[in-house]
């Protein structure tokens, strides 16, 4: 199972068309963790399945549950959760859904963990990164074995990677 995962894109229509092109039909599923500043009629936003971030005011639910291939993601923004703060209260909520990978953004901060066997990801800002000068997203990919997190810029430089046993 392979997926895309953005954020924090603050209508930055250019590199969403970009990744949209690159990754469509290659990828599972394609994800935006909010902060798009678009709204849901944008070309460049067909095909994702986007939640609604502090910035925008469109017409985007403010969290999605979906299952992909067996596996079931929770998507928010985060800003509902504290996640500058903590992960804390985002666990607690993956496990009420019975996530195993929880996608979130707010902080424009990369990162993946591994938490009580849920894999919490975000994928950075495509636009405004902090923390570091490079604008990232996120490739997902998942077999029986293991779940590899690649953190990646708009020209394919690979910025981090982290790798995760499952089970």
């Amino acid at each position: 199972m392979k997926a895309l995962i953005v954020s924090d894109s603050h209508s930055s229509v250019k590199e969403l068309q970009q990744l949209k092109e690159k990754y469509e039909g290659k990828v599972n599923i394609m994800i935006h963790c909010g902060d798009s500043e678009l709204t849901s009629a944008h070309e460049e936003l067909q095909g994702f399945h986007v939640v609604k971030g502090n910035c925008d005011y469109a017409n985007f639910q403010d969290e999605i549950v979906t299952d992909v291939d067996g596996i079931r993601f929770l998507v928010v923004h985060g800003h509902r959760h504290n996640v500058k703060m903590t992960l804390q209260t985002l666990a607690y909520h993956a496990e009420e859904v019975g996530a195993q990978v929880a996608c979130f953004g707010h902080s424009h901060v990369l990162g993946a963990e591994l938490i009580e066997g849920v894999l919490f990801i975000n994928p950075g800002s495509i636009l405004l990164p902090r923390q570091r000068v490079e604008k990232t997203f996120a490739l997902l990919e998942m077999d029986e074995n293991q779940m590899e997190v690649r953190f990646e810029t708009l020209d394919g430089q690979l910025v981090e990677q982290a790798v995760f046993k499952r089970g």
